[in-house]
């Protein structure tokens, strides 16, 4: 079996909330994707519930696409301690966590039920299984802890 990355990422070592470079990879053709950890709680410490995890995923699948160019997917690790960023080129760590910063900033600030995108039967597979709540709660507690754009140095942006 393929190794995976992130399963060879020790996890007592980390310090969340981050984002880190996983990995950039070229296709046949030249094009270069990126993957990132958007490391919001401490793993094996803490895990974001499933309801507030979710609608912060729905939020950020636009307000990411609002801060950065080429964004592909922004998809929940199982663990709930983040979320995995596949995008199009090549961003910095900085540039990232100054999008997720803003994005969870715009959750706790300004976010009302009516802007979470996809929360009814027709729109999400799961549509019971939201809390803006506990979406803005998360938001607030990631942020007051800073995030960092280089989790070695724990460079805040």
């Amino acid at each position: 079996m393929a190794k995976v990355e992130s399963f060879t990422l020790d996890h007592t070592k980390v310090k969340a909330p981050y984002v880190r470079l996983i990995a950039q990879e070229s296709g046949q053709q030249g094009d270069v994707i990126s993957n990132f950890d958007l490391r919001l709680v401490q793993p094996n410490e803490n895990a974001i519930p499933t309801a507030g995890l979710h609608t912060i995923e729905h939020l950020l699948a636009g307000l990411l696409r609002d801060r950065l160019d080429g964004v592909i997917d922004c998809s929940p690790f199982g663990c709930r301690t983040g979320f995995h960023l596949i995008t199009w080129g090549t961003h910095d760590t900085e540039t990232v966590a100054k999008a997720l910063k803003g994005a969870l900033t715009e959750i706790r600030d300004n976010i009302e039920w009516k802007d979470v995108q996809g929360t009814d039967k027709y729109s999400c597979g799961n549509f019971k299984d939201h809390s803006l709540f506990s979406a803005k709660e998360w938001s607030a507690e990631i942020l007051d802890q800073g995030i960092s754009s280089d989790p070695d140095e724990r460079k805040l942006v």
